[in-house]
């Protein structure tokens, strides 16, 4: 088949995907229609729980490459001007929620992986799936269709992490305009909290927490973290959530706090945690978890080279993906731009979605 059949293939199920909801946590439905797809292509797979893998013919003997992608989308906002579960092609663009983050990455490295094994399709009706062997590969070959990465549940990918082989690089399929984002920065939630001792207001009584919180608050707002990243930038923090107490009249008891912190390769969780709770003067934190660091692939390595050679431009994402979740190299390469993701009236352009499938074969491509 050539480059437009895949193509074809890819926007179809993508529709599908794209009238049936798979907000996080409810991707059940979703991924019996990528299941459905993938048999009717004549590929087996293996679903975990509301994950899909693909992975056959692991040669122990060869480096095996991950394609990655997710299934599940956030809740549509408010401001969509259309429905964000019909699917609406206006000129080169495809409208709907999902369509750009990541679903324009699923299928068109679910094609690639149809392509690279050596699969072809005979359309039509009664149509059946012709297998090659893929043996002259110089490398193992596994898809995985990821669920909850927007919420980073213990369900999506740790769920199919243990079911996967030995992985020696990674392609996440996460919209990048089909640059290679070769680091990206981490993620960890801590809430703070100071305590004082509840009083009548009128009366100058009780400690209040509010004020117990002032000195440790403008520490985290002013305090800059001297090591900067040439691809991510600084580590930074920000409180974004307080809450403090009951009535205008009561000298509250506790104030209650929420700190946003994005890392960069140079700091690890749980370090920077110790160093934050260090300097706080009154207020105790508690980190929700340690497990979403910041994630890097030397520059150096093959899969960033070839990019480079063909002409792709390596640089540093802010954004949150299942990379902080792999013990692997990896990197985001995908179709679509970031900034439309998360927003109304998403869309992917298909013209996208061919390029990337010509853009990762040639990419694997041995030669």
């Amino acid at each position: 088949m050539e480059i437009k059949q895949y193509t074809n293939d890819a926007v179809e199920l993508l529709m599908q995907l794209i009238k049936t909801p798979s907000v996080s946590r409810e991707e059940a439905q979703a991924a019996d229609i990528l299941c459905d797809f993938i048999g009717k292509w004549g590929m087996p797979f293996q679903r975990i729980g509301n994950n899909v893998l693909i992975q056959e013919e692991i040669d122990p003997k060869k480096p095996t490459l991950l394609l990655n992608a997710h299934i599940d989308t956030v809740k549509p906002v408010a401001t969509w001007t259309c429905d964000p579960f019909t699917p609406t092609i206006e000129g080169d663009r495809l409208y709907g929620l999902g369509a750009n983050d990541c679903g324009g990455g699923l299928v068109s490295l679910l094609q690639v992986y149809r392509i690279l094994r050596g699969k072809t399709s005979q359309h039509g009706t009664g149509g059946a799936e012709q297998h090659g062997t893929g043996g002259g590969m110089p490398y193992n070959l596994v898809y995985l269709a990821s669920c909850e990465e927007e919420v980073s549940g213990a369900n999506g990918f740790a769920l199919a992490l243990p079911h996967l082989p030995k992985i020696d690089v990674a392609i996440v399929g996460e919209p990048t305009g089909m640059q290679p984002a070769i680091a990206e920065k981490g993620l960890m939630v801590i809430d703070g909290v100071a305590r004082g001792k509840s009083g009548h207001a009128a009366r100058n009584e009780g400690v209040n927490a509010i004020y117990e919180a002032l000195d440790d608050l403008v520490w985290l707002r002013d305090y800059r973290f001297k090591k900067e990243s040439p691809l991510l930038g600084a580590t930074k923090m920000t409180v974004t959530v307080i809450n403090s107490g009951t009535q205008h009249n009561v000298v509250p008891d506790e104030c209650h706090f929420v700190i946003d912190v994005r890392t960069n390769e140079y700091y690890q969780n749980e370090y920077l945690f110790a160093f934050l709770q260090k300097h706080m003067k009154k207020c105790e934190l508690t980190a929700r978890s340690f497990r979403l660091s910041s994630s890097h692939i030397p520059i150096g390595n093959p899969l960033v080279q070839k990019s480079i050679q063909m002409g792709m431009v390596p640089f540093g994402s802010p954004t949150l993906s299942d990379q902080a979740l792999m013990p692997f190299n990896s990197m985001k390469l995908g179709p679509g731009e970031s900034s439309r993701s998360h927003s109304a009236d998403e869309f992917i352009c298909i013209s996208e979605i061919a390029n990337a499938i010509e853009a990762y074969c040639n990419l694997l491509n041995e030669k």
